[in-house]
């Protein structure tokens, strides 16, 4: 993969690959040199069908909380740390099975490369299989919530959206979702800082 300069010949690598049962990869979007980038853990039913990264329920709570944090998405990296659905069959469902730590080392090296040329000024897990992949080792998210390093990035851990549609109650999802906007603000502030300003944060 050194041979590969830009992101249109990564992602249509990435495009190209096939899983087991899936119908495509799934590879990032946004601009090249995007000041953030923010990783999820996988393509779910709605993001294989379109081929896009977070076009479906999760990737809509995310559009309104980026919009409340005032992060425009068109100018952000998003991608995910597997690139493939991974699921089982109920029925006509295909139902949302959790990617393995073998499935997160398989695709870790189209990530980095992801982030190799991007450059960004701050890395976004969202979610503890994006922080596996990030730090090379799990690592539990609600402990480490908030400002970190992944080895060479400055980053920053948070829920994957989808954690709010798991909320028993509307009270709950509402404060989660308060939350998440609180992060994304962290982040906007974090990525505004200038290149020689140190983001504080633990290492991962």
């Amino acid at each position: 993969m050194s041979d590969v300069r830009s992101l249109d010949a990564l992602n249509d690598l990435i495009a190209a690959a096939r899983g087991a049962g899936e119908t495509r990869a799934v590879p990032g979007e946004g601009p090249r040199h995007a000041a953030i980038v923010f990783v999820g853990e996988q393509p779910g039913d709605q993001e294989d069908l379109q081929g896009r990264p977070f076009v479906g329920p999760a990737g809509q709570i995310l559009d309104r909380a980026l919009g409340e944090a005032g992060i425009d998405r068109d100018k952000v990296y998003i991608t995910n740390a597997v690139k493939h659905f991974k699921f089982v069959r109920r029925g006509k469902r295909r139902i949302h099975e959790k990617p393995t730590a073998g499935d997160v080392k398989h695709d870790r090296p189209w990530l980095m490369k992801e982030l190799e040329l991007v450059q960004p000024r701050l890395v976004v897990a969202l979610g503890a299989t994006a922080v596996q992949a990030l730090a090379g080792k799990a690592l539990p998210v609600g402990k480490n919530r908030g400002p970190i390093r992944f080895g060479a990035w400055p980053g920053y851990i948070t829920v994957h959206p989808s954690f709010l549609l798991r909320q028993a109650d509307a009270e709950s999802k509402a404060r989660e979702y308060a939350h998440l906007v609180r992060d994304l603000k962290r982040i906007r502030e974090l990525s505004e800082q200038g290149d020689d300003a140190p983001v504080l944060c633990r290492t991962g």
